[in-house]
């Protein structure tokens, strides 16, 4: 048992990796992708939007899968669909063609993304400890490889649609080698569940009115998702170009500005485990929000780019474990429905994600880009305050206490 639980914790980490890569390799193609078929920024970027609708409607779809069918089942199809659609962005050469081609990826990468969590929510349940952070840390490392693979690839003179085809095979194959590690997990029934690590709301004999107070629960993680989402969103899009054209940096020294943030937010998120452990889920939001918030705000007052790189170190270090506890407290909270709740949760944060740096490019309009980074600041603090919603209901770690390792609890 313990064998084949290490094995099944492998396997997740390999999906997260093979997840982060086959979104890298679709983010470095975007300009040959953009110049092949020939539209302007303005068009590339409502054609984006399709990828982010794909992706929310393959959440909600998988994640009610999931539920139905087991994740043995829906992760390992979910990550094919997503390997094989990624060579469609390539093939393109006509916008409503790319369009399309956007749209089934986006909804095959939105399959993946919440199967694999609620699959990683039962591989943590099986462990009794907390193991989500590390998995969300290995889905950078997949966009690493896909930096360097994509890199190299296209040095090489490789088209796109070849080198997305190639990707995209290899996944395929990744995929179903390591489907065979998965855990073996059933569709859970709708009644409570009795077992080794079950909290009050899983056990026998809980009244019906207590758990339909779940859904409210489910919609207060999936708001606190959003607000810390739509911050990594404006990370990542609006970092490097705050440093050059508000800081002044040269466009190389910019680039460490996201570079800082990434860095430490897989720091961050490889430690969080350990700490979630030992303080419990809640103190990892809530002082994470706030050191987030403290950091962004440094940001958006620092005169000099080396004092802005220190808070965006300090923001992502902070902001790195938020969204992995969110995402696990809504998969523990009722396991019949557990990918259908983190659906919910992914669904709406990747709705943050998309709608932060347009929310901040309009909001400069009316003042500087430095200054529109207290609004998400602001999220985190609200974040920080609510973050005591992790010690109720189906929290598994009000009163946390390490579990060794050697003694993971028995499979779902």
């Amino acid at each position: 048992m313990e064998r084949s639980l290490r094995a099944a914790r492998v396997a997740t980490f390999v999906y997260f990796v093979l997840d982060g890569t086959l979104m890298g390799m679709w983010l470095v193609q975007i300009p040959a992708v953009e110049k092949r078929v020939g539209i302007s920024n303005a068009t590339l970027g409502s054609l984006l939007v399709l990828l982010g609708l794909g992706a929310f409607l393959g959440m909600q779809v998988a994640g009610r899968l999931a539920d139905r069918f087991g994740t043995r089942l829906v992760v390992p199809a979910s990550a094919v669909l997503c390997g094989a659609s990624l060579v469609l962005p390539g093939l393109a050469r006509e916008p409503w063609a790319l369009a399309g081609a956007l749209l089934v990826f986006g909804f095959g990468n939105g399959c993946l993304d919440v199967s694999m969590n609620a699959h990683a929510v039962h591989v943590e349940k099986a462990y009794n400890r907390p193991v989500m952070s590390a998995f969300h840390a290995t889905f950078s490392v997949g966009g690493v490889i896909a930096a360097l693979v994509g890199a190299r690839a296209a040095g090489a003179g490789m088209s796109p649609a070849a080198i997305l085809g190639a990707s995209g095979a290899v996944g395929i194959v990744v995929a179903l080698l390591a489907a065979r590690s998965l855990l073996a997990t059933v569709p859970a029934s709708p009644g409570p569940v009795a077992g080794p690590g079950a909290t009050a709301l899983e056990g026998m004999g809980e009244p019906a009115a207590k758990r339909r107070t779940a859904p409210r629960r489910i919609w207060i993680l999936a708001a606190l998702a959003l607000m810390c989402m739509l911050c990594e969103g404006v990370a990542n899009d609006w970092s490097a170009l705050e440093a050059k054209n508000i800081l002044g940096a040269p466009a190389a020294t910019a680039s460490f500005a996201y570079g800082t943030y990434a860095a430490a937010m897989t720091i961050g998120r490889l430690l969080a485990d350990r700490v979630s452990r030992r303080f419990g889920s809640a103190a990892v939001l809530r002082y994470g929000a706030a050191a987030g918030a403290v950091g962004l705000t440094v940001v958006a007052f620092s005169p000099w780019i080396w004092t802005a790189l220190v808070g965006w170190a300090v923001f992502g270090l902070g902001l790195s474990g938020c969204v992995p506890q969110l995402f696990s407290a809504a998969g523990h909270t009722d396991p019949a429905a557990a990918g259908a709740n983190v659906s919910r949760v992914a669904g709406l944060g990747y709705l943050g994600m998309l709608a932060g740096p347009a929310l901040i490019g309009w909001m400069t309009r009316l003042m500087g880009l430095n200054h529109t980074f207290l609004l998400p600041a602001l999220l985190l603090v609200v974040a920080a305050v609510a973050a005591g919603i992790l010690r109720t209901g189906a929290q598994r770690e009000s009163e946390p206490e390490p579990e060794p390792e050697t003694e993971p609890a028995q499979c779902p």
